[in-house]
Formats: structure tokens, sequence, C-alpha cells
């Protein structure tokens, strides 16, 4: 129901905005947003049709997955956590085992393979949710710490710093990792308190303390090698961790006398209908984004937010690397294209620049995520999920910008 009042709200919006231009003598404006709705649904089939292939190779291993019994095991080893943080599916459910998988696709920075890997969890939980149409709170604490988009190597971010020719791309490594991090504890907090699940117990408060330990290692790693080194490593660990996941999977399928060929291809067949289902929702959520864009109304947004700030004392620096922010929760490759925008006007090693790296590192997309995930499974009624996502992206901009001006001085 959130979705719906936001995407209704996006439109009624880009049409106040863009009548106002217009009557202004911005004549340009409507034809713009009109260009906007076919681009975005063109660029809504086209992700769906590039997801076919991957979704189609990974739903396909995951088979040979299951029926080699590695999920399971990885099911049942994660039991007295998962019970807990989810606390609807039964002890040692094969979903548990999905979830996993794709939170380490996450945290290794492979999206290509999180993706396929989330909507198989996603179908997992559909099968225990009693309502089909609306999202059961398990759901909802899956997706969230999704959108809170835990990374423990932000390759990419990396990549376009030193392509921007930043003269240390890697010096945004420990600030990202630090600002996803407390996005991601809090994505857990706060979707615990609307579901009153109780987090002061031993294992969840054991997990919590050994994530920030395993972040606190990463970050000390971070700090005794050299920016090329660290890309080296961080790129071969994820695809040697990759190609690693796809030989156990298919040795276990072997050592259990699976056909692992028919069970690719059988798993397989899934990936291409569920890149069929998930276009409709594509298309809804980013033709609405792309026309709340080309009326101008983010323009506007990002004028007041500016005064706002400027008002409170802030600076303008601030301000400059807010776009970058505002954008990551409706679109990933807008959020890019800010980032570049924002490198490329002010610098790669300015303070804006580095500032919407964070902001692009911090967390994930939100809007997309819901529209894909949801969609995957028919799921229309999202409840507290769009409250809980947004406000896990508004932790994770907050502490962007206190790791920023901690390391590198915002005025």
């Amino acid at each position: 129901m959130v979705l719906n009042y936001i995407w209704i709200a996006f439109f009624l919006i880009a049409f106040v905005v863009a009548s106002v231009q217009l009557v202004m003598g911005n004549t340009e404006v409507f034809p713009a947003i009109v260009g906007s709705t076919f681009d975005s649904a063109r660029t809504a089939f086209d992700i769906s049709l590039g997801l076919t292939g991957v979704l189609s190779l990974w739903m396909g291993i995951m088979k040979i997955g299951e029926q080699g019994g590695i999920v399971g095991r990885l099911a049942r080893l994660l039991s007295p956590l998962m019970v807990r943080l989810f606390p609807e599916v039964p002890a040692g459910h094969p979903v548990f085992g999905h979830i996993f998988m794709n939170f380490s696709a996450n945290m290794l920075g492979l999206d290509n393979a999180a993706t396929p890997l989330g909507l198989k969890a996603m179908e997992g939980l559909q099968q225990l949710n009693p309502r089909k149409d609306t999202a059961s709170n398990a759901m909802i604490m899956f997706l969230v710490l999704n959108t809170s988009g835990l990374t423990l190597i932000p390759v990419g971010v990396m990549v376009y710093r030193a392509q921007m020719g930043a003269a240390q791309p890697t010096d945004v490594f420990i600030p990202i990792l630090i600002a996803t991090t407390v996005a991601t504890l809090a994505g857990m907090v706060i979707t615990a308190l609307f579901q009153r699940i109780n987090l002061f117990n031993r294992v969840i408060m054991g997990t919590m303390a050994g994530l920030c330990l395993l972040v606190s290692g990463v970050v000390w790693l971070g700090t005794q090698v050299d920016r090329d080194t660290l890309n080296l490593w961080s790129t071969v660990a994820a695809n040697v961790i990759l190609f690693s996941i796809i030989t156990v999977f298919i040795l276990a399928g072997v050592r259990r006398r699976v056909n692992v060929y028919e069970a690719f291809v059988e798993g397989a067949k899934g990936g291409f209908d569920t890149a069929v289902r998930i276009i409709p929702y594509l298309v809804a959520i980013l033709v609405s984004i792309g026309v709340f864009r080309a009326s101008g109304a983010m323009d506007y947004i990002l004028g007041m937010a500016g005064k706002a700030v400027e008002w409170m004392g802030g600076s303008a620096d601030y301000v400059a690397a807010l776009p970058t922010a505002l954008m990551k929760p409706l679109s990933g490759s807008g959020a890019r294209g800010m980032m570049v925008d924002a490198m490329q006007t002010y610098g790669a090693d300015s303070f804006v620049g580095r500032l919407s790296c964070i902001f692009q590192g911090a967390t994930d997309t939100t809007f997309y995520i819901l529209a894909v995930y949801f969609g995957s499974v028919g799921v229309r009624h999202t409840r507290h999920a769009v409250s809980a996502g947004l406000l896990t992206d508004l932790c994770g901009v907050v502490a962007a910008i206190v790791v920023a001006a901690l390391f590198f001085g915002g005025a």
C-alpha cells in the first residue's frame, strides 16, 4: 500500500512541477517527461532481458545445491540465528541456505549472482507465506537486510574512482565499510522493532559482535596493503569464492548421484519465468522514477535540501553530494551517474566526490529491490517494508556523512 501511494505521488508531484515550469515558459518539460516514460520502459525490459541468462545460470546451480544437500546443510548450520531473526520460518528450513547464499554474494559485491540467489530465497519464503499477496514478516526482514547493502569489498566504487583519476581510489574503502555496517545493523534493529523481535539474546548479540569483528578485521587488512594489492586481492577472492561455490555444488550433486545436468536444466527453466514476471513491476517503478527526474522535481527537492542545510549552518559540500544519496534508493544506475558527475564536477579527491562514493556504497537500491523481489512472487501489499527500508537508508546516509567528515574533514 505504501508503495502504491509513493508511485502515485511521483506522478502527481511531477505533473505539478512540470505545469509550473510550463507556465514559466519551459515548453520542453512535457516532451522530456513523455520521452522518459518510453526510455524507462525500454530500460526495464533491457534489465529483465539481461537478468534472464544470469537468473537461469544461478537458479540451475541452486537446484543442484538443493539436490546435492548443500543448501540443507547450510540451513541447519544457520538455524540458531535464523529462527530468531525469522521466527515464522521453521528451524532447518532450506530457505535459510538460500538466504545465506544471497547475503554472502552481496558481501562479496557479486551483484549478478546476488539477485538470482535472493529471488530463490524469496520464492522459498513465499511458499511459507499464508497470504500470498501480502509480504510476510520474514520477507520484509530479508528485504531490509538486502537494502542495507552490506559489502565487504566495494570493488565497483573503487574502479570508478580510479577511472576518474583519484590519487588513491581505495581511500573510501574503510568509510564505506563502516557506513554499510551501520546501515545493516540499523536495518536489523528497525525491522525487529516493527515486528517485535527480541534482539537481546546470546545468538543475535553474538552474531552482531562477530559482524563487527569481521568488519574490523577487513578494515585492519585494508590499512596494511597498498591500493593495487587490495584491488587484486578483493577481485581474486570474490571470483575464486564464486567459482568454488559452483564446483562444490556440482561435486555434492555427483556424490549423491544426482544427474547434475538435468538438475541444472530444471532449475534454469525457472530463470526465464522469473525474468518475465518482474518486467511489469520494473516498468512501473522505473517509469515513475524517470518521470520524477525529467519533471525537475528532483532538482527542486535538492534546492530545498540545500537551503535547509545552510539554514542549519551546514556546509554546501554536503548538499552537492546529496543527489547520489537521494537517487540511490530509486535507481542504482542513476545514483552511479550522480556519483560520477560529482567526481567529474568537483574532483574525485574532493570532499564532495568522496562523500558521493560513500553514499553509493553505504546502502542498496531499495525500490528496485522491492519491485524485483516482491514482483517475482506476486506480492502487492508491502506493509512496513518501504518504511523500514527507507529508515535504513537514512541511517546509512547519516553514517556516510559522519564518517566522511571524520576521514576527510568536511567543512
